[in-house]
């Protein structure tokens, strides 16, 4: 084998997985190829958070399989720490590692001759101890703004949550790593980078030094030169008054706020074992919302959780309705095995959920576009995403630009009218550098 392709699944932090993968591979002589038709091993790197995300991987082995009988097929990540058995059993899997063996690949397939039958590498999750990760950027991500994974692994156990299980206890990347690979992104021209992680408010919690994500922040304002840092998903509670401050006066911290939320009705997320109520999500949303006025307010959704009622799903709608969100990312809840979840009586039957999917979602499409509509005639920093002229704030609207702009360019934009998916920029851009 010479040439390989990574193929990612699900999260930023499996994105960075990704690119920890494409990295270790490079080191041991192998190029990387665009597409998979053209590589001797085709790396698989999934996610198992719904049933859809699996079968999309089983799709795809099918799929390589028919199109380059040849190569050698290694699928990782989350569906193959909980499911090697039946990865394994797929015609043309070579290698099957979990999430516990990630950081060996590199030997497992350069080491050994490629097994006839499926070889597998799993282990205790729970044991691991090595944070496994490497920036998104170049071809393998995002050009513009790469993700930088500081954090793995959750220690809640939300009752209709696998991740847990599949990523194990959580762990931080240590804060010299962090500034020297966020100077490293910012000298290489990045002018804003996402950090990410499996429950990236957690991020230092382990190590009982008192250090927590703010202090990682300001070290990153004080210590480096990288442009703009944004926050990808934090748990709600995890957005103390401390980190809200910080990014509602640090002009290099994107003012957007996403915050899983799951439900807006009491009862169902003790059902959940959620850590919070309601209320004490409205006071940190409503927290958010005074010291940002602009920011961007996102949270996710899940409809058809086991026993939702009516009146329960009725309870999400109105809580939603009352706060500032300007968008939502609404998920179809998914049964999976080995989750409290799965055995719960009474499940709302499918063409239920997705009717109040369909309900969630054309909620989120008005607010976002209401949202949009009190921005226009407002300035804001920006970051170039696409040579065709696309840009996207400090508050994450998706700005098309009067005329092309080369991408990784900060820029100022005065934001015009609002189109199909973001807005339109009202006068020519300003370079900010």
């Amino acid at each position: 084998m010479n040439t390989f392709h990574v193929q990612n699944f699900g999260c930023r932090a499996s994105q960075a997985d990704g690119a920890a993968l494409e990295a270790s591979l490079t080191a041991k002589g192998l190029a990387p190829t665009a597409e998979a038709r053209d590589a001797n091993l085709v790396v698989l790197n999934t996610c198992t958070v719904t049933a859809s995300a699996d079968q999309d991987v089983r799709q795809l082995i099918r799929r390589v399989q028919r199109e380059n009988p040849d190569a050698k097929i290694l699928v990782t990540g989350c569906y193959a720490q909980r499911s090697s058995e039946e990865i394994a059993a797929f015609d043309g899997v070579s290698w099957v590692v979990g999430n516990s063996h990630k950081g060996a690949i590199g030997d497992i397939v350069t080491e050994n001759p490629a097994p006839y039958h499926a070889e597998i590498h799993v282990g205790d999750i729970f044991a691991q101890n090595e944070f496994f990760t490497a920036p998104v950027e170049g071809p393998a991500g995002d050009r513009s703004r790469p993700n930088l994974k500081i954090q793995d692994g959750c220690n809640n156990r939300c009752s209709f949550c696998i991740i847990p299980s599949v990523r194990g206890k959580s762990r931080s990347a240590q804060q010299d790593w962090v500034l020297a690979e966020t100077e490293r992104l910012a000298q290489a021209g990045y002018p804003e980078i996402v950090l990410t992680g499996i429950n990236l408010g957690r991020w230092g919690r382990e190590w009982g030094s008192g250090r927590q994500l703010p202090d990682l922040l300001r070290r990153m304002i004080e210590e480096t030169s990288i442009g703009l840092i944004r926050l990808s998903s934090i748990e709600p509670m995890d957005f103390s008054d401390g980190l809200l401050d910080l990014m509602a006066t640090s002009p290099r911290i994107a003012q957007h706020v996403h915050a899983p939320l799951q439900s807006g009705s009491d009862t169902v997320l003790r059902r959940m074992h959620r850590k919070y109520r309601p209320r004490h999500y409205e006071d940190r949303i409503r927290r958010a919302h005074s010291l940002m006025p602009d920011a961007a307010i996102g949270a996710d959704v899940m409809v058809g959780f086991p026993g939702e009622t009516e009146a329960e799903f009725q309870q999400s709608v109105d809580f939603i309705e009352s706060l500032p969100f300007s968008y939502l990312h609404v998920f179809t809840y998914s049964e999976r095995p080995g989750t409290k979840a799965v055995d719960m009586a009474t499940p709302v039957p499918m063409e239920v959920r997705r009717e109040r999917n369909r309900i969630l979602q054309t909620i989120s499409a008005r607010k976002n576009q209401e949202f949009r509509r009190r921005q226009i005639g407002k300035r804001f920093p920006a970051v170039t995403i696409s040579d065709l002229g696309i840009a996207l704030t400090t508050n994450y609207i998706r700005v098309e630009l009067a005329q092309p702009t080369p991408a990784k360019q900060r820029i100022e934009v005065e934001l015009g009218s609002v189109s199909d998916r973001g807005m339109r920029e009202a006068k020519p851009l300003l370079v900010l550098g």
